[in-house]
């Protein structure tokens, strides 16, 4: 029994830095939930997922963000705000800041993920910070949501303003490879996971160079992240 006593005092006891890290309090119940990857539930007999509240966080951020995006931005319209959303809110994005909160040594995962390096994968870390952002929305309420939501993008979306990226990831590539003289930008997509829940990547090639691997959660985000990544290399560069 005291052993029992003193693993789940100390699990709990991790969870309260990660509270203290996020600024606000939530209760043992939703943030374990939150932190418990399918994997970590299959081998366990089938246990509750955060799934559920990857879902709801999802939503939320998306509106706080959009909400965000309109206010700041008034001059412009939905053909720039989009994919200046994407370019704040991407699945790479999200894991850099679930990475800021050390959110991957807290989440419960399965053995076979543990030993393929899942506690730093983009795509579970971005899930898992989708399923806190779920459970703090339930738990504090929106506003108090919003609050935390917006310091961990503030300085993101001020960054996005800076750097124009207003303007499509993918057309501003273009032009650059243009201005250049280089091939027009192709990209190469794979896919994984159920049907449920996939994740793409995409790699842009162009004059047979191929660049570094864009993450999302559709073709779009995917082929918008790998052409910033591309744009940012060859901007870079001397002309």
């Amino acid at each position: 029994m005291a052993l029992i006593t003193h693993v789940k005092w100390s699990r709990f006891n991790l969870y309260d830095r990660l509270i203290a890290s996020l600024g606000t309090t939530v209760s043992s119940e939703l943030l374990e939930l939150a932190l418990t990857h399918r994997s970590y539930a299959y081998e366990f007999g089938g246990l509750p997922t955060n799934e559920r509240l990857e879902f709801l966080g999802d939503s939320v951020l998306g509106l706080v963000v959009t909400e965000e995006l309109y206010t700041k931005f008034p001059d412009l319209d939905e053909s720039r705000l989009s994919p200046l959303r994407s370019g704040v809110v991407n699945m790479r994005a999200l894991a850099q800041i679930a990475r800021e909160l050390d959110l991957g040594q807290y989440l419960r995962i399965g053995k076979g993920e543990e030993t393929t390096g899942g506690r730093d994968k983009n795509s579970i870390l971005a899930d898992s910070l989708e399923a806190l952002v779920g459970a703090i929305y339930l738990d504090k309420g929106f506003a108090e949501t919003q609050n935390i939501i917006l310091n961990w993008f503030r300085p993101t979306i001020e960054s996005a303003s800076a750097q124009g990226l207003g303007l499509d990831s993918k057309t501003a590539l273009q032009e650059l490879c243009a201005a250049r003289s280089l091939s027009t930008p192709e990209y190469e997509i794979t896919e994984s996971g159920p049907d449920h829940d996939k994740s793409f990547t995409a790699i842009a090639v162009i004059s047979n160079e191929k660049f570094e691997v864009g993450e999302g959660k559709s073709k779009r985000e995917a082929e918008q992240a790998a052409a910033k990544l591309a744009y940012d290399k060859l901007n870079a560069r001397t002309s």
